[in-house]
């Protein structure tokens, strides 16, 4: 009995560790920007703090835009379909102005129907603009193995998505990353520390439009 309840106190100790550092973001700022999206967003394979969502915070801070919080919500792996299963509950908590959606990626390296990718990320748009907050869409290629029907049928999904909804969009979030062999990582899938900057300079433009100063 008592290892049984030893074991429920620990279980919510590591639950309730794990949502501290978003519940100090969420007590820290009314403006707050949520990145969902998948091992790009979350800095795989390097510091988290070289990543491009830890540089737009820094970014922000240095500029009449430091009164934005920026929430990463990205977990390595993810899908859209697990980003949308996600989705919800972090709108629920931390109420964003902004949401950045960079999925998508792991649905086109497994071989997900396209159609699938659409509805999911379409449903994350919807809920995202249901509570008034803006959203930027980043899309992503996958590489030309897979076959040019598939590659073109991903690569228009979220240009339809981007053509159907009022958001921001950013056709190709590797942009002069993804071609220099030494700004990827040994998997040639992961951008490197040195290529962070560039993300987020592709990224900025389609943020920043949408900032207000305080």
């Amino acid at each position: 009995m008592k290892k049984d309840i030893y074991r429920a106190c620990t279980f919510l100790l590591i639950s309730c560790l794990c949502l501290l550092p978003f519940t100090v973001a969420h007590a820290n700022s009314e403006h707050r920007i949520l990145v969902v999206g998948d091992s790009i967003s979350a800095a795989y394979g390097i510091d988290v703090t070289a990543g491009w969502v830890h540089l737009l915070q820094e970014q922000l801070h240095s500029t009449s835009y430091a009164h934005y919080e920026v929430i990463n919500a990205s977990v390595s792996g993810n899908t859209s379909a697990d980003g949308l299963s996600r989705l919800p509950q972090l709108l629920s908590l931390y109420s964003p102005e902004i949401v950045v959606i960079e999925l998508g990626g792991n649905d086109g390296l497994r071989g997900y129907p396209t159609k699938l990718m659409a509805k999911n990320l379409q449903k994350m748009i919807d809920l995202s603009q249901q509570i008034n907050a803006k959203v930027v869409l980043a899309g992503i290629e996958i590489p030309p193995n897979y076959g040019e029907r598939y590659t073109v049928a991903f690569r228009k999904t979220f240009q339809q998505l981007a053509q159907n909804n009022t958001v921001s969009y950013i056709p190709f979030i590797l942009e002069n990353i993804a071609t220099q062999p030494q700004l990827m990582q040994k998997d040639s899938i992961h951008p490197t520390a040195e290529a962070q900057p560039i993300l987020l300079e592709n990224m900025w433009g389609a943020i920043s439009g949408l900032l207000k100063e305080k």
